[in-house]
C-alpha cells in the first residue's frame, strides 16, 4: 500500500473553496472561494491562516507573480484585483468584463484571464490596460496552461475543445475536441513534452505537445466531472481531483493509477474537491472542496515510485 497521510485541515473559509495556489516562499499557499476570502496558510504551521483580502463576492481564480510579489484575483462579474503581497493592500483593479473568470495566468508582461463567456483577454501586466483579446468559443472558457519552455499557450473551454495559441506570432496553432464536455484541468508536463487534460466526461488524457498534438493516452480517471489536476514537483506523477469527492495519484507519462485518496479509507473530503496543488515543500500535496476545508498530504514518494515500477 502507497503511504498516505493527512497532516492537516485548514479551516476557516465560510464557503466553497475554487483555488488554491503557491505565494512567495515554497511553504506558503493562498486560497480563495465562494465567500471572497483570500487567505494565506503557511504549510509548517498550517493552524495559523491570515485573512489577506476580502471582495464581495465568489472568485474561481488567483495567480501569484514572484518576480513582482503580486497577487491578482479574479472578481466573478467585476473584472481582476491586484494585491501588494507586503502590505496586503489592493493597489490595482481592472472591470472589464461581467462574466465569470475560471483561469489566471501571469507571463511576464501580460495577465491572460479566461472567462464564461469564451473571450481570452489579455492585460497589460501590472499596470493593468486592456490589450487584444481573442474569441476562442461560444461557451465559457475554463483552464489555461502555460508551455513551459516555448510560446504556446493551451485553453480549456466547455465545449470539450482545447485551443493552443503561439503567442509569439499570435496565431492559433492547433484547435481539436479533445473531450466530450467541459475541459475543466489542463497542465503541461514539466519537461514540456506532454499535455494533459481532464474533463467534465471524467477522462485524463494525454497530447503529445512535440507532434502537433496526437492522442497517447485516455483513462476513465473518475466518476463524475474532473475539476482540476497538477503535477508533482518532479514531474514523474500527476494528482487529479473530482466532483466525485477522490484524489487520485497517476504515474506520468503513462497514466497509470497509483493511489485513490477518499474519505473512507484517509478521512478525505466529503463533497466536491475543487482544485489541487503540489507543493515543492515536502512534496506535500494540498487540495481544497466544496466542504469549505483544504487538506494537505504527505505522500510518501519511494513507495509511489515501487508501485510504478510494478
Amino acid at each position: 500500500m502507497i503511504g498516505v497521510e493527512k497532516v492537516a485541515t485548514l479551516a476557516g473559509h465560510a464557503d466553497a473553496v475554487y483555488a488554491v495556489c503557491g505565494a512567495d516562499a515554497d511553504h506558503k499557499i493562498i486560497s480563495t472561494g465562494g465567500d471572497g476570502m483570500v487567505a494565506m496558510w503557511d504549510l509548517r504551521m498550517p493552524d495559523l491562516g491570515h485573512l489577506v483580502a476580502q471582495i464581495p463576492s465568489s472568485s474561481y481564480a488567483l495567480a501569484f507573480d514572484q518576480s513582482r510579489q503580486l497577487l491578482a484575483l479574479g472578481h466573478n462579474y467585476d473584472g481582476i484585483h491586484v494585491i501588494d503581497w507586503a502590505t496586503k493592500a489592493e493597489v490595482g483593479s481592472l472591470s472589464f468584463t461581467k462574466h465569470q473568470i475560471f483561469s489566471l495566468l501571469i507571463q511576464d508582461e501580460t495577465l491572460f484571464a479566461a472567462t464564461a463567456d469564451g473571450i481570452l483577454h489579455t492585460i497589460r501586466w501590472p499596470d493593468l490596460v486592456l490589450g487584444p483579446s481573442w474569441i476562442l468559443s461560444d461557451k465559457s472558457l475554463r483552464k489555461i496552461a502555460q508551455h513551459p519552455t516555448t510560446n504556446q499557450l493551451a485553453i480549456g473551454s466547455s465545449d470539450g475543445w482545447i485551443t493552443v495559441l503561439d503567442l509569439k506570432y499570435k496565431t492559433i496553432l492547433k484547435r481539436w475536441q479533445a473531450h466530450q464536455n467541459s475541459v475543466f484541468a489542463l497542465a503541461y508536463s514539466p519537461d514540456g513534452k506532454q499535455l494533459v487534460s481532464g474533463s467534465r466526461d471524467a477522462h485524463l488524457k494525454s497530447w503529445d505537445s512535440t507532434a502537433d498534438y496526437t492522442a497517447l493516452e485516455s483513462v476513465v480517471a473518475h466518476n463524475y466531472a474532473i475539476n482540476a489536476i497538477a503535477f508533482s514537483p518532479d514531474g514523474q506523477y500527476i494528482a487529479s481531483v473530482s466532483m466525485d469527492k477522490a484524489i487520485k495519484i497517476w504515474h506520468y507519462p503513462t497514466l497509470k493509477l497509483l493511489k485513490v485518496i477518499d474519505k473512507a479509507r484517509h478521512a478525505g473530503h466529503g463533497t466536491s474537491v475543487n482544485a489541487v496543488y503540489w507543493s515543492p515543500f515536502n512534496n506535500q500535496l494540498v487540495t481544497a472542496s466544496d466542504d469549505r476545508m483544504l487538506s494537505v498530504w504527505e505522500i510518501n514518494l519511494e513507495l509511489l515510485r515501487q508501485r510504478a515500477s510494478l
